[in-house]
Protein backbone atom coordinates (compact mmCIF):
# COMPACT_ATOMS: atom_id res chain seq x y z
CA UNK A 1 0.00 0.00 0.00
CA UNK A 2 2.74 2.51 0.94
CA UNK A 3 4.52 1.73 -2.25
CA UNK A 4 1.27 2.33 -4.31
CA UNK A 5 0.80 5.76 -2.37
CA UNK A 6 4.39 7.07 -3.73
CA UNK A 7 3.98 5.89 -6.98
CA UNK A 8 0.61 7.95 -7.36
CA UNK A 9 2.55 10.62 -5.61
CA UNK A 10 5.34 10.87 -8.35
CA UNK A 11 3.01 10.47 -11.20
CA UNK A 12 1.04 13.51 -9.90
CA UNK A 13 4.16 15.26 -9.43
CA UNK A 14 5.04 14.39 -12.87
CA UNK A 15 1.49 15.36 -14.22
CA UNK A 16 2.03 18.57 -12.44
CA UNK A 17 5.98 19.43 -14.00
CA UNK A 18 4.20 18.91 -17.99
CA UNK A 19 2.64 21.25 -19.66
CA UNK A 20 -1.18 20.69 -20.15
CA UNK A 21 -2.94 19.64 -23.15
CA UNK A 22 -5.84 21.89 -21.98
CA UNK A 23 -3.28 24.94 -21.20
CA UNK A 24 -1.57 24.93 -25.13
CA UNK A 25 -5.36 24.29 -26.76
CA UNK A 26 -6.66 27.34 -25.31
CA UNK A 27 -4.20 29.14 -27.23
CA UNK A 28 -5.78 30.67 -30.05
CA UNK A 29 -4.06 32.41 -33.04
CA UNK A 30 -6.72 35.50 -33.27
CA UNK A 31 -5.38 36.42 -29.83
CA UNK A 32 -2.54 37.90 -31.50
CA UNK A 33 -4.52 41.01 -32.66
CA UNK A 34 -3.19 43.76 -32.52
CA UNK A 35 -6.65 45.39 -32.09
CA UNK A 36 -7.26 42.81 -29.15
CA UNK A 37 -4.01 43.86 -27.75
CA UNK A 38 -4.66 47.32 -27.20
CA UNK A 39 -7.95 46.62 -25.18
CA UNK A 40 -6.01 45.09 -22.59
CA UNK A 41 -4.14 46.27 -19.84
CA UNK A 42 -0.54 45.74 -18.67
CA UNK A 43 -0.35 47.57 -15.11
CA UNK A 44 2.81 45.48 -14.64
CA UNK A 45 3.62 45.55 -10.79
CA UNK A 46 6.80 46.72 -8.94
CA UNK A 47 9.84 44.75 -9.48
CA UNK A 48 10.54 42.76 -6.36
CA UNK A 49 14.45 41.92 -6.32
CA UNK A 50 15.19 38.67 -5.98
CA UNK A 51 19.23 38.66 -6.16
CA UNK A 52 21.63 41.23 -5.94
CA UNK A 53 24.60 40.89 -8.63
CA UNK A 54 27.80 42.06 -9.15
CA UNK A 55 27.53 45.49 -9.77
CA UNK A 56 28.78 47.22 -13.53
CA UNK A 57 30.92 49.99 -13.99
CA UNK A 58 28.01 52.88 -13.15
CA UNK A 59 25.19 50.82 -12.73
CA UNK A 60 23.91 48.20 -10.18
CA UNK A 61 22.77 44.67 -11.14
CA UNK A 62 19.46 43.10 -9.54
CA UNK A 63 17.91 39.74 -10.83
CA UNK A 64 13.95 41.36 -9.84
CA UNK A 65 10.53 39.50 -10.55
CA UNK A 66 7.52 41.33 -12.14
CA UNK A 67 3.70 40.19 -12.65
CA UNK A 68 2.62 39.64 -15.65
CA UNK A 69 -1.38 37.90 -16.15
CA UNK A 70 -0.66 36.33 -12.80
CA UNK A 71 2.49 34.68 -13.58
CA UNK A 72 5.99 35.85 -11.76
CA UNK A 73 8.53 36.58 -14.59
CA UNK A 74 12.07 37.06 -13.78
CA UNK A 75 13.73 40.20 -15.35
CA UNK A 76 17.72 41.82 -15.10
CA UNK A 77 17.19 45.11 -13.80
CA UNK A 78 19.96 47.65 -14.43
CA UNK A 79 20.12 51.11 -12.93
CA UNK A 80 22.57 54.07 -12.95
CA UNK A 81 24.36 54.93 -9.94
CA UNK A 82 23.51 58.17 -8.09
CA UNK A 83 21.20 60.67 -8.14
CA UNK A 84 18.26 60.36 -11.05
CA UNK A 85 17.44 63.34 -13.01
CA UNK A 86 14.53 65.82 -12.84
CA UNK A 87 12.09 63.00 -13.94
CA UNK A 88 14.05 60.04 -13.16
CA UNK A 89 16.73 58.03 -15.72
CA UNK A 90 15.51 56.82 -19.06
CA UNK A 91 15.07 53.46 -19.14
CA UNK A 92 14.95 50.87 -21.76
CA UNK A 93 12.92 47.52 -22.44
CA UNK A 94 15.53 44.82 -23.73
CA UNK A 95 13.78 42.06 -25.50
CA UNK A 96 16.17 39.11 -26.17
CA UNK A 97 16.03 36.64 -29.37
CA UNK A 98 14.88 32.92 -28.83
CA UNK A 99 17.06 30.85 -26.55
CA UNK A 100 15.96 27.43 -25.37
CA UNK A 101 13.69 28.22 -22.63
CA UNK A 102 15.00 25.30 -20.47
CA UNK A 103 18.68 26.60 -20.49
CA UNK A 104 17.90 30.34 -20.51
CA UNK A 105 19.47 32.21 -17.28
CA UNK A 106 18.64 35.82 -16.32
CA UNK A 107 22.12 36.41 -15.78
CA UNK A 108 23.50 35.02 -19.43
CA UNK A 109 23.57 35.88 -22.67
CA UNK A 110 23.44 39.35 -24.08
CA UNK A 111 26.11 40.84 -21.47
CA UNK A 112 27.41 43.27 -23.44
CA UNK A 113 24.66 44.68 -24.94
CA UNK A 114 22.79 45.53 -21.95
CA UNK A 115 25.99 46.74 -20.68
CA UNK A 116 26.84 49.42 -23.08
CA UNK A 117 23.09 50.77 -22.35
CA UNK A 118 23.19 50.58 -18.92
CA UNK A 119 26.79 52.39 -19.03
CA UNK A 120 25.02 55.21 -20.88
CA UNK A 121 22.85 55.91 -18.20
CA UNK A 122 20.13 54.08 -19.02
CA UNK A 123 17.97 51.62 -16.62
CA UNK A 124 17.24 48.26 -18.30
CA UNK A 125 15.16 45.88 -17.55
CA UNK A 126 15.47 42.54 -19.35
CA UNK A 127 12.64 40.44 -19.22
CA UNK A 128 13.04 36.40 -19.41
CA UNK A 129 9.54 35.79 -21.12
CA UNK A 130 7.20 33.45 -19.57
CA UNK A 131 8.51 29.67 -18.93
CA UNK A 132 12.04 30.74 -19.22
CA UNK A 133 14.81 29.85 -16.53
CA UNK A 134 12.82 30.10 -13.13
CA UNK A 135 10.00 32.52 -14.47
CA UNK A 136 6.59 30.80 -14.37
CA UNK A 137 3.79 30.07 -17.26
CA UNK A 138 4.39 27.73 -20.41
CA UNK A 139 6.88 29.08 -23.51
CA UNK A 140 4.98 29.10 -26.83
CA UNK A 141 7.03 30.82 -28.95
CA UNK A 142 6.22 34.80 -29.66
CA UNK A 143 4.84 34.25 -33.11
CA UNK A 144 1.36 32.34 -32.68
CA UNK A 145 0.61 32.65 -28.73
CA UNK A 146 0.34 36.33 -27.26
CA UNK A 147 2.35 35.40 -23.99
CA UNK A 148 5.80 36.82 -24.54
CA UNK A 149 3.85 40.04 -26.06
CA UNK A 150 2.34 40.24 -23.09
CA UNK A 151 5.20 39.70 -20.84
CA UNK A 152 6.95 42.87 -22.43
CA UNK A 153 3.90 44.92 -22.29
CA UNK A 154 4.39 44.16 -18.58
CA UNK A 155 7.59 44.86 -18.42
CA UNK A 156 6.92 48.49 -19.90
CA UNK A 157 4.30 49.06 -17.46
CA UNK A 158 6.40 48.04 -14.42
CA UNK A 159 9.01 50.43 -15.35
CA UNK A 160 6.30 53.12 -15.41
CA UNK A 161 5.79 52.28 -12.19
CA UNK A 162 9.18 52.53 -10.50
CA UNK A 163 10.06 56.18 -9.04
CA UNK A 164 13.82 56.36 -10.56
CA UNK A 165 12.23 55.95 -14.04
CA UNK A 166 10.83 58.44 -15.90
CA UNK A 167 7.66 56.92 -17.70
CA UNK A 168 7.91 59.62 -20.62
CA UNK A 169 11.10 58.57 -21.63
CA UNK A 170 10.89 54.83 -22.30
CA UNK A 171 12.41 53.10 -25.16
CA UNK A 172 13.04 49.57 -26.62
CA UNK A 173 15.39 47.30 -28.15
CA UNK A 174 15.10 44.03 -29.84
CA UNK A 175 16.84 41.18 -31.13
CA UNK A 176 15.47 38.72 -33.59
CA UNK A 177 12.52 37.28 -31.89
CA UNK A 178 12.66 40.20 -29.43
CA UNK A 179 12.54 42.36 -32.49
CA UNK A 180 9.22 40.77 -33.60
CA UNK A 181 8.10 41.60 -30.05
CA UNK A 182 9.49 45.32 -29.88
CA UNK A 183 7.93 46.18 -33.13
CA UNK A 184 4.32 44.58 -31.74
CA UNK A 185 5.02 46.65 -28.49
CA UNK A 186 5.45 49.86 -30.51
CA UNK A 187 2.15 49.91 -32.28
CA UNK A 188 0.18 48.59 -29.63
CA UNK A 189 1.57 51.23 -27.00
CA UNK A 190 2.27 54.54 -28.99
CA UNK A 191 3.96 55.62 -25.54
CA UNK A 192 7.28 54.05 -26.39
CA UNK A 193 9.20 56.87 -27.30
CA UNK A 194 11.91 55.04 -29.93
CA UNK A 195 12.83 51.39 -30.86
CA UNK A 196 16.08 49.69 -32.01
CA UNK A 197 15.69 46.38 -33.58
CA UNK A 198 18.82 44.22 -34.73
CA UNK A 199 18.28 40.69 -37.00
CA UNK A 200 14.31 41.66 -36.43
CA UNK A 201 11.90 38.87 -37.17
CA UNK A 202 9.21 42.00 -38.75
CA UNK A 203 7.78 40.66 -41.79
CA UNK A 204 4.19 39.97 -42.09
CA UNK A 205 2.62 36.73 -41.47
CA UNK A 206 3.23 36.03 -45.01
CA UNK A 207 6.53 36.45 -45.29
CA UNK A 208 7.25 34.21 -42.30
CA UNK A 209 5.32 31.68 -43.39
CA UNK A 210 6.54 31.39 -47.28
CA UNK A 211 9.56 33.19 -47.81
CA UNK A 212 11.55 32.77 -44.41
CA UNK A 213 13.90 29.09 -45.19
CA UNK A 214 14.61 29.14 -41.73
CA UNK A 215 14.44 25.76 -40.23
CA UNK A 216 13.31 25.42 -36.25
CA UNK A 217 16.08 24.46 -33.78
CA UNK A 218 15.58 20.76 -32.58
CA UNK A 219 14.87 22.53 -29.21
CA UNK A 220 11.25 23.84 -29.81
CA UNK A 221 8.91 21.35 -28.67
CA UNK A 222 6.46 19.83 -31.34
CA UNK A 223 3.54 21.19 -29.24
CA UNK A 224 4.42 24.69 -30.02
CA UNK A 225 5.35 23.99 -33.56
CA UNK A 226 2.32 22.78 -33.95
CA UNK A 227 0.25 26.36 -33.00
CA UNK A 228 0.89 27.28 -36.76
CA UNK A 229 -0.27 24.20 -38.16
CA UNK A 230 -3.59 24.25 -36.10
CA UNK A 231 -3.57 28.22 -36.74
CA UNK A 232 -3.57 27.81 -40.55
CA UNK A 233 -6.71 24.65 -40.43
CA UNK A 234 -8.78 27.27 -38.80
CA UNK A 235 -8.37 30.50 -40.24
CA UNK A 236 -6.36 29.23 -43.67
CA UNK A 237 -3.50 30.95 -44.94
CA UNK A 238 -2.20 34.36 -45.74
CA UNK A 239 -2.85 34.72 -48.79
CA UNK A 240 -6.54 32.64 -48.60
CA UNK A 241 -7.45 34.57 -45.54
CA UNK A 242 -5.63 37.83 -45.71
CA UNK A 243 -7.55 40.14 -43.64
CA UNK A 244 -6.90 37.90 -40.43
CA UNK A 245 -3.52 37.34 -40.84
CA UNK A 246 -3.11 41.22 -41.77
CA UNK A 247 -4.72 42.11 -38.61
CA UNK A 248 -2.60 39.98 -36.52
CA UNK A 249 0.81 41.82 -38.30
CA UNK A 250 2.50 45.17 -36.77
CA UNK A 251 3.32 45.62 -40.03
CA UNK A 252 -0.04 46.69 -40.91
CA UNK A 253 -0.24 49.25 -37.76
CA UNK A 254 2.94 51.39 -38.46
CA UNK A 255 1.42 54.67 -38.71
CA UNK A 256 0.46 54.12 -35.43
CA UNK A 257 4.13 53.90 -34.26
CA UNK A 258 4.83 56.67 -31.68
CA UNK A 259 8.82 57.45 -32.27
CA UNK A 260 11.78 56.90 -34.24
CA UNK A 261 12.88 52.74 -35.28
CA UNK A 262 16.70 52.48 -35.93
CA UNK A 263 17.28 49.28 -37.88
CA UNK A 264 20.27 46.67 -37.71
CA UNK A 265 20.95 43.62 -39.72
CA UNK A 266 24.07 41.91 -41.14
CA UNK A 267 24.00 41.05 -45.21
CA UNK A 268 25.09 37.64 -44.04
CA UNK A 269 22.30 37.02 -41.29
CA UNK A 270 22.07 33.23 -41.34
CA UNK A 271 19.15 33.11 -39.34
CA UNK A 272 16.80 36.27 -40.50
CA UNK A 273 16.75 37.04 -43.86
CA UNK A 274 17.97 40.42 -44.86
CA UNK A 275 15.13 41.30 -47.57
CA UNK A 276 12.65 41.28 -43.71
CA UNK A 277 14.88 44.64 -42.49
CA UNK A 278 14.67 46.15 -46.11
CA UNK A 279 10.80 45.52 -46.52
CA UNK A 280 9.96 47.19 -43.21
CA UNK A 281 12.26 50.20 -43.68
CA UNK A 282 10.43 50.81 -46.59
CA UNK A 283 7.02 50.27 -44.74
CA UNK A 284 7.91 52.58 -42.09
CA UNK A 285 9.15 55.54 -44.98
CA UNK A 286 5.90 54.95 -46.79
CA UNK A 287 4.20 55.29 -43.53
CA UNK A 288 5.56 58.77 -42.65
CA UNK A 289 7.60 57.25 -39.64
CA UNK A 290 11.69 58.08 -38.83
CA UNK A 291 13.76 55.05 -39.97
CA UNK A 292 17.58 54.74 -39.95
CA UNK A 293 18.58 51.58 -41.31
CA UNK A 294 21.93 49.82 -41.19
CA UNK A 295 23.04 47.16 -43.08
CA UNK A 296 26.46 45.33 -42.35
CA UNK A 297 27.88 43.71 -45.11
CA UNK A 298 28.91 40.04 -44.41
CA UNK A 299 27.97 40.29 -40.84
CA UNK A 300 26.43 37.77 -39.43
CA UNK A 301 22.94 37.42 -37.09
CA UNK A 302 24.59 38.88 -34.13
CA UNK A 303 26.61 41.55 -36.02
CA UNK A 304 30.08 39.80 -34.22
CA UNK A 305 32.02 42.03 -36.74
CA UNK A 306 30.53 45.29 -36.01
CA UNK A 307 28.95 44.73 -32.94
CA UNK A 308 30.79 47.56 -30.96
CA UNK A 309 29.81 50.04 -33.77
CA UNK A 310 26.28 48.79 -33.68
CA UNK A 311 26.10 49.22 -29.69
CA UNK A 312 27.29 53.26 -30.13
CA UNK A 313 25.17 53.87 -32.74
CA UNK A 314 22.19 52.30 -30.83
CA UNK A 315 23.30 54.09 -27.58
CA UNK A 316 23.54 57.49 -29.67
CA UNK A 317 19.83 56.85 -31.10
CA UNK A 318 18.38 55.91 -27.64
CA UNK A 319 20.40 59.55 -26.47
CA UNK A 320 18.78 61.77 -29.11
CA UNK A 321 15.44 59.82 -28.86
CA UNK A 322 14.82 59.76 -24.65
Amino acid sequence: MKHAVLLLLLLASQAAAQPSAASVAKVDAADMGIALARKKTYPGSELKVLQNLKAGSNYSRQVVAYQSEGLSIHALLTVPNGTPPKGGWPAIVFNHGYIPPEVYRTTERYVAYQDAFARAGFVTLKSDYRGHGDSQGEALGGYYAPGYTTDVMNALGSLKRDKRVNAARIGMWGHSMGGFLTLRAMVIDPSIKAGVIWGGVVANYDDLMNRWPHKAPASIPRRVLNLRKTAVEKYGTPAGNPRFWNALSANSYLKDVGGPVQLHIGSADEEVPPAFHATLARQLKAAGQSVQSYVYPGDNHNLSRNLRTALDRSVAFFKNNL
